[in-house]
C-alpha cells in the first residue's frame, strides 16, 4: 500500500496521547534513579558540581560533548570563527581564490594545534594516495585506500604514526585519529573520482584544497569530492531569499538544543548509568527500556548539534554539507538508519549503490551489504562490539529485502489487495515495531555495551513477558503510527495529489448538448482503471 495511506483523525491522537505518556512516564523513572543514585561511589568520576543556580550536580561522561562545548569550547570556537573572517574577507575581495584561502588558512590551524610533524604525516597520505589515483585502476585506488586506513587501527602502525606527534595537548590523540581518519576517506574519494574523470587528472592542488578544509579536517561530515570541487570553487557567489536568515535559525535552535543539553544531564544521568551494572540490574523494567531508547535518542541529538555546528560554518562558505542524521524516533527501516550522513553518503556512493545495483537481487544485497559494513567496520575500528554491531545490522537490512519478497509473493500480495489501506498500514505498522526495537537494541551494542544490550533484551523479551513486552510493544507501535502519519503528510506537500476536474457547465442549447455527447463519447470508449492495479502501485 501507499505511504499517502490515511488512518482516521481520533486515531491518530490517541497514538500520539499515548506516545506522549509514555514518554514522561519512562522520563520520570529515569529521573527517580538519578536522583536517588547521585552520591553513589560509582557515579564520583562521571558525575561532578553543575550549576550552582540548580543545586544538583552535572553528568560529564561523555568526553566528546565535553569537549566541544564545555573544556575545549573556547578553542575550537576561536578556530572556526578566523575561518569565518577569512573566508568572508576573501570572498568579497576575491572569490576566485577563496578555496585556496580556506586550505592555508586551514594547514596553519592543523599545524598550530598538531604540529609541523603531523602536518607532513597527512601530506605523506595525501600524496601516496594521489600518486596512485594517477594510475586510474578503480579497484587499485580502492585497495590502497583501505590498507592506509588499517595502517591507523592496527599496531605496530597506530604506534608508530603516533609518534610523530609531539607534546601534552589533552585532545592530541582525538584529533590525531579524527583528522588522519577523514584524511584517508577524503583521498579515497578524490581518487576514484580521479578515475571517473576522462580527460586528464586533478592536479594535487585540489586535494590539499578538499582535505585541508578546517570545518570539516577533524570530525567531519565527510562531503565527496565532486560536490566540494564544484561547490568550492565557484566563483559567482549568490544566496538564495532568506539563505542567511535560515543560517542564523540554525545556529540559534543548535545553541538552544547544546543549553537544552546541559540542562538535562543535570536532571538524568542517562550515559554514567548503563555503566553500573549492580544499579541496572535492580531498576524497573520501565526504566531500563526507556534508558535504552534516551542513550540513542541523545546519540543522535550530539551528532545533529556537532555536525549542524560544522555544517552552519560551511554554509556561510557557500557550501551544501550533508544533512543531519535521521532522528532515531523517525527511524523503523534498517535501511534508513544512519548516525552520520556523511560517511553513509560516501559509502552509498562508492560501495552500496555500484555492488547492489536496483538492490532487488539478493545475491547483490547480500555482496553490498557485506563489503559496506565490512568498510564501517574498519573505519571504526575492528573490535568484538564493533564487528557484532555490524553483523546485526547487516543481517537486519538483508532481512528486510527477504521478507519484502516473501510478502510480495501469492497468496499473501492478494490478501494485502483485499484490505483496505488503512487496515494494510496497521498491519505494516505491526510488523515496524519489532524492526524498531531490533534497530534498538543491535545500535546500543555500540554506544553501550554488550553487557547492556543483553540485559535490555533479557528484560524485554524474557523477564517481562507478557506484561512488559506486550505494554512496550504497544507503546512503539503507536511510535510507528505517528512516524508514519508525518511521513504521509510531507508525501502529500511533495507530490500533492491531483484535483478532481471542474463538472461541465449544464446549458439548454441544442448546440451544446450535441457537442457534450460528442465529446463524452470518446471518453466513454477509454477502457476504465482497474482500481486493484492502482491499489497495487
Amino acid at each position: 500500500m501507499g505511504i499517502k495511506s490515511a488512518l482516521p483523525k481520533y486515531e491518530i491522537y490517541f497514538y500520539n496521547t499515548v506516545l506522549c505518556l509514555a514518554m514522561f512516564w519512562a522520563a520520570g523513572w529515569i529521573f527517580e534513579v538519578s536522583s536517588s543514585n547521585a552520591n553513589r561511589k560509582s557515579f564520583k568520576t562521571s558525575v561532578k558540581p553543575g550549576w550552582y543556580y540548580f543545586g544538583r550536580k552535572m553528568e560529564t561522561a561523555d568526553f566528546e560533548w565535553m569537549m566541544w562545548f564545555s573544556t575545549f569550547r573556547a578553542h575550537i570556537l576561536f578556530a572556526l570563527s578566523g575561518h569565518v573572517l577569512f573566508s568572508k574577507i576573501c570572498s568579497m575581495l576575491a572569490p576566485q581564490y577563496r578555496s585556496l584561502v580556506y586550505m592555508v588558512y586551514g594547514v596553519l590551524a592543523v599545524w598550530t594545534s598538531m604540529g609541523w610533524t603531523y602536518v607532513t604525516l597527512t601530506l605523506s597520505h595525501c600524496i601516496l594516495l594521489y600518486s596512485i589515483s594517477l594510475v586510474k585502476i578503480r579497484w587499485l585506488c580502492f585497495a590502497a585506500g583501505l590498507c592506509t586506513l588499517a595502517t591507523f587501527k592496527c599496531e605496530p602502525f597506530v604506534s608508530w604514526q603516533a609518534g610523530f606527534v609531539y607534546g601534552d595537548f589533552e585532545l592530541r590523540h582525538v584529533l590525531f585519529y579524527g583528522g588522519c581518519g577523514f584524511t584517508i576517506m577524503r583521498c579515497m574519494s578524490f581518487a576514484l573520482e580521479n578515475c571517473e574523470r576522462k580527460d586528464g587528472n586533478y592536479s594535487i592542488l585540489e586535494l590539499l584544497k578538499y582535505n585541508f578544509y578546517l570545518p570539516f579536517f577533524y570530525f567531519g561530515p565527510i562531503m565527496t569530492f565532486d560536490k566540494f570541487h564544484i561547490q568550492a570553487n565557484k566563483s559567482a557567489l549568490t544566496r538564495k531569499e532568506w539563505e542567511m536568515w535560515n543560517i542564523s535559525q540554525q545556529g540559534l535552535i543548535h545553541l538552544g538544543v547544546i543549553i537544552g543539553v546541559d540542562v538535562l544531564f543535570h536532571f538524568m544521568y542517562i550515559l554514567t548509568i548503563p555503566a553500573d551494572m549492580k544499579l541496572l540490574k535492580r531498576l524497573s523494567d520501565w526504566a531500563l527500556v526507556g534508558l535504552a531508547y534516551f542513550n540513542l535518542v541523545y546519540d543522535w541529538v550530539k551528532a545533529a548539534v556537532m555536525f549542524g555546528v560544522i555544517s552552519t560554518v560551511s554554509r556561510l562558505d557557500h557550501l551544501d554539507p550533508p544533512k543531519p542524521p535521521k532522528c532515531i524516533t523517525m527511524l523503523y527501516m534498517f535501511a534508513e538508519t544512519h548516525f552520520d550522513r556523511g560517511i553513509n553518503d560516501w559509502l552509498c556512493k562508492y560501495v552500496y549503490d555500484p555492488l547492489g545495483g536496483k538492490h532487488d537481487n539478493v545475491v547483490e544485497e547480500l555482496v553490498a551489504t557485506l563489503c559496506t559494513f565490512g568498510v564501517t567496520a574498519l573505519w571504526l575500528g575492528p573490535c568484538q562490539v564493533v564487528l557484532l554491531w555490524a553483523f546485526f545490522n547487516c543481517f537486519g537490512l538483508n532481512f528486510e529485502l527477504w521478507t519484502a519478497k516473501f510478502f510480495s509473493m501469492e497468496p499473501f500480495a492478494s490478501f494485502e489487495m483485499a484490505m483496505t489501506e488503512a487496515m494494510s498500514r496497521r498491519i505494516r505498522a505491526v510488523a515496524n515495531t519489532f524492526n524498531f526495537w531490533c534497530i534498538v537494541l543491535f545500535n546500543i551494542l555500540a554506544l553501550n555495551s554488550l553487557d547492556f544490550a543483553k540485559l535490555v533484551a533479557k528484560r524485554l523479551l524474557l523477564k517481562g513477558f507478557p506484561i512488559t513486552t506486550i505494554i512496550v510493544m504497544f507503546m512503539t507501535y503507536c511510535l510507528i503510527q505517528v512516524i508514519k502519519e508525518r511521513e504521509r503528510r510531507q508525501a502529500l506537500i511533495d507530490d500533492p495529489d491531483p484535483l478532481p476536474p471542474a463538472p461541465a457547465p449544464t446549458t439548454t442549447t441544442s448546440t451544446t448538448t450535441t457537442l457534450t455527447s460528442a465529446a463524452a463519447a470518446p471518453a466513454a470508449a477509454q477502457p476504465v482503471a482497474d482500481p486493484s492495479k492502482e491499489k497495487a502501485e
